[in-house]
């Protein structure tokens, strides 16, 4: 994982890790973490967690993690 947060795609504020999702990859299958971040202005972003050099994308479910 990187030691600097992430700044928010659409609004550029500094973000903050919310933790960890466990969910279910549909490339290989695999069970693995997202790491979940959110920002100031309720933005919410996720990327996988054993690959956090990816962009981040936008979570399909934020009201779930706000």
């Amino acid at each position: 994982m990187t030691s600097s947060a992430p700044t928010c795609p659409e609004c550029s504020q500094a973000m903050k890790f919310g933790g960890f999702v466990l969910c279910r990859r549909e490339d290989d299958g695999e069970r693995v973490c997202r790491s979940l971040w959110k920002c100031p202005a309720r933005h919410v972003w996720w990327h996988w967690a054993d690959r956090p050099d990816e962009t981040l994308e936008a979570c399909p479910i934020p009201e779930a993690f706000r």
